[in-house]
């Protein structure tokens, strides 16, 4: 499952990326509004809002493109590892078992 997640720490963001990879995802993360934001979102089958930390205006470019392009939608209010997390598991990804 490919993500992109919008809004965050940005002393986070390998975290995020860790998280989703536990969990078989591949993972784009945005803390920031940048130029060209629009055209890096790509296609992503889950796109996580986490929206405690993130500007309205970003969140409502997030959704007019998620809209226009039909990505499901998940937000969170917390920007905490185990919300990102329990995001990611309750739209269907399960955590990898390590095999020793």
């Amino acid at each position: 499952m490919s993500v992109v997640i919008i809004g965050g720490h940005e002393r986070m963001v390998r975290q995020y990326e860790e998280i989703c990879e536990n969990h078989g995802c591949t993972a784009k993360v945005f803390v920031k509004e940048r130029s060209g934001f629009k055209k890096n979102l790509g296609m992503p089958d889950l796109m996580i809002l986490l929206t405690n930390t993130v500007s309205h205006k970003m969140v409502k470019s997030a959704v007019n493109e998620a809209k226009r392009n039909k990505i499901k939608i998940a937000r969170s209010h917390s920007s905490s590892a185990a919300a990102l997390t329990n995001v990611l598991q309750s739209n269907g990804a399960l955590p990898l078992t390590s095999q020793s």
